[in-house]
């Protein structure tokens, strides 16, 4: 079976085709710009093992039907393309950010399950109604192809009342949802699920701690292979500090700015999101920009750097204390949890006495490949695991179209 995997963006389209008989990418690339003055598209696509095609197209892209548009006109495309006929294409998986309550597994597209994602765009304003315009794009170009959507906030619904509840009154919960979801479920998904594989066990046999570390950040709590806690929560503000995201927050800091200089909410959610965390403390949120800032002896990089790390480390223990202190392993992924060894060594210092210990060797570098970076007397095992979100999407889709 072939899946073309799509996340669409508000002003965008990330694309993925993937050979399902043997988990090869055929093709990839991003549709950008779209309804501004200039798009583009990037096209990847790889027709046989020793060969790799690249193009990129610049041109308005007024609307995603535009862009999707495109996207097919060069996967079939006779000299560049992966596909002679879009009948080739067995499914087509949609991410989709937030699924509220409703969604606790991948579902075949009805106009039920568009209702559904539809009702559940106020907990995700920016990211719901771009995916809802993916797959009413999709439909119109593959109508008879079953369009599956896998949502972020699927693997998070395994999580008990006592972790996801807020001490907020109980009839919010009831008549708005008012509840922690989590997010990058997907990936959390993913990387616990080959995290099993290369202890060599089943999911289910597995306690996991899996740090999700980009711009955005979440971890999660794996207990036999269901996630029973995640930091992030109604929407992906709360839990680790992030790029531009304050992470954790006492709440009254919304009245107080209010009062102490006359912000509407809006501003202060903006100013939340948009303007703290990395950036707020230090100017910068490109780890890379900070460490060399660091070496500099920039004191505010270094604050920030020490701060992420304390609230990833406070993190780490409350995790154990929720897995009873039975963790198989804790597993790093994205970009900086890939990518930056520095970020994952201050992670986990100081958390030897908790069988927690690294190795600076195996540690050092970028992670392209799954690799275990823990010392040989470390009684918790520690993984950098590439995640691939598209691939997991992708496999969804198939266990599901296949019945």
């Amino acid at each position: 079976m072939k899946i073309l995997v799509i996340n669409a963006g508000s002003s965008s389209i990330k694309y993925q085709m993937l050979d399902m008989t043997d988990e090869s990418v055929m093709a990839s690339g991003l549709v950008e710009r779209i309804g501004e003055p200039s798009g583009a598209v990037s096209y990847k696509a790889f027709p046989d093992t020793d060969n790799e095609c690249k193009t990129t197209l610049e041109q308005p892209i007024p609307e995603h039907e535009t862009g999707m548009k495109l996207v097919i006109d060069l996967l079939i495309h006779p000299e560049k393309g992966v596909i002679k006929d879009l009948k080739e294409i067995g499914a087509v998986g949609h991410r989709i950010v937030h699924g509220g309550d409703k969604f606790h597994a991948p579902t075949v597209v009805t106009d039920e399950v568009e209702q559904a994602i539809e009702d559940t765009i106020l907990m995700a304003p920016l990211h719901n109604p771009a995916h809802l315009a993916g797959i009413r794009t999709a439909k119109r170009f593959f109508p008879d192809v079953p369009q599956v959507v896998v949502f972020d906030t699927a693997f998070h619904q395994t999580m008990p009342p006592e972790a996801y509840m807020y001490a907020m009154p109980y009839e919010m919960y009831e008549e708005l949802r008012l509840r922690r979801y989590g997010a990058h479920g997907t990936s959390h998904k993913y990387v616990a699920g080959e995290a099993a594989r290369l202890l060599g066990k089943q999911p289910e046999e597995c306690n996991l701690i899996t740090l999700h570390l980009g711009n955005g950040c979440s971890m999660s709590a794996v207990k036999g292979g269901e996630c029973v806690d995640t930091s992030m929560g109604l929407t992906p503000l709360a839990g680790l500090i992030m790029g531009t995201r304050c992470g954790d927050i006492d709440p009254a800091v919304y009245a107080f700015l209010e009062r102490a200089k006359g912000l509407k909410l809006s501003e202060i959610d903006m100013i939340m999101n948009k303007k703290s965390g990395l950036l707020g403390l230090c100017g910068m949120n490109d780890m890379r920009d900070i460490h060399a800032a660091v070496e500099k002896g920039d004191e505010k990089a270094e604050l920030a750097l020490n701060m992420v790390a304390y609230r990833t480390r406070k993190y780490i223990g409350s995790y154990l204390a929720a897995l009873e202190g039975k963790v198989d392993a804790i597993v790093f992924t994205a970009g900086i949890g890939e990518n930056d060894d520095i970020a994952r060594a201050m992670s986990v210092q100081g958390l030897e006495a908790l069988g927690i210990s690294i190795d600076q060797e195996k540690n050092a570098g970028r992670v392209k490949e799954p690799r275990a970076v823990h010392a040989d007397d470390s009684r918790v095992q520690i993984w950098v695991i590439p995640t691939n979100e598209e691939l997991e999407i992708a496999r969804q889709t198939r266990e599901l179209v296949a019945g």
